[in-house]
């Protein structure tokens, strides 16, 4: 597979610049073929964008499979708009892989979630176990969990490839780290801008459509993408996260129920269980 990178960053440059760092640091562990695109979405950091671009240029030398390039943004743009501008620049028979700049990935981290979305070409959406992603986390999902030392990240994410598990389908993909096949996007299209111009709700809303294209959503159970996540959410982001719920169940209103059911039924335990048991052998 080829794979498209994107990762937006809005300020946050020394967290971002964490991320970019983690991915240079674990791409000799991956053959995916993979492009970085960096997108400084008009930082209001004036140091932002030449950090940035001096961590490409340096990160562009002798990291294949990976390659990076920088773009910027004249005035801020959001989530949606710049994940509609990199499924503009996917080349063909490339892949998207939607990456926060809160997050940190280890060895195999790519190879693997890749390998989840070959097993089925209807699979749409592929999103990995982490600290903090919702239905997504381990080692209890429904909950945030405190970014993990290095070494505990490591360690989860090799026990993880030791024995490695089918993919599970899941309802909806979690946008923080989250593979959207080619096919999928050529069937479903692009992010609902017009619903969701600044986030909050786009990705479920993409993964809605892909479910009624029938596409599958999947969990990749052999690895694990580390996500800071929001601490805390000012007033104008909650507001932002209210509206786009209610434009999200104004389009599926069935998806509160197939959330709550997936999470009663939880046919993730079993994995994370044995994930369990696998560290307590270490």
């Amino acid at each position: 597979m080829n794979i498209l990178i994107v990762v937006p960053i809005y300020n946050g440059l020394q967290t971002a610049l964490r991320c970019l760092q983690s991915l240079r640091d674990v791409a000799a562990s991956n053959v995916t073929a993979a492009r970085v695109l960096v997108i400084d979405d008009a930082s209001t950091d004036p140091a932002a964008y030449d950090a940035l671009a001096d961590f490409v240029v340096a990160a562009s030398r002798g990291n294949a499979p990976l390659t990076f390039s920088l773009r910027r943004n004249a005035i801020n743009r959001g989530f949606t708009w710049n994940v509609n501008q990199a499924i503009a620049s996917l080349q063909a028979g490339e892949h998207l892989l939607l990456l926060n700049s809160d997050t940190i990935v280890v060895d195999g981290w790519l190879d693997e979630i890749c390998r989840s979305a070959q097993t089925d070409p209807m699979i749409g959406t592929v999103t990995p176990f982490s600290n903090n992603a919702t239905i997504c986390s381990y080692p209890d999902f429904q909950q945030a969990w405190p970014v993990p030392e290095i070494a505990t990240h490591r360690a989860i994410a090799e026990r993880m490839r030791s024995q490695r598990a089918a993919p599970i389908d899941i309802p909806t993909g979690v946008g923080f780290c989250m593979l959207m096949t080619r096919a999928c996007i050529d069937q479903v299209g692009r992010y609902d801008i017009e619903n969701f111009p600044r986030g909050y709700g786009e990705e479920n809303d993409f993964c809605m459509r892909a479910l009624a294209a029938g596409f599958r959503n999947v969990l990749c159970p052999n690895t694990y993408v580390a996500h800071v996540g929001g601490v805390s959410f000012s007033e104008q982001t909650k507001e932002l996260m209210r509206q786009g719920g209610e434009r999200l169940l104004a389009k599926h209103p069935h998806y509160n129920e197939l959330v709550s059911h997936w999470i009663a039924a939880d046919p993730a335990r079993e994995r994370r269980e044995d994930i369990a048991k696998l560290l307590e052998q270490r």
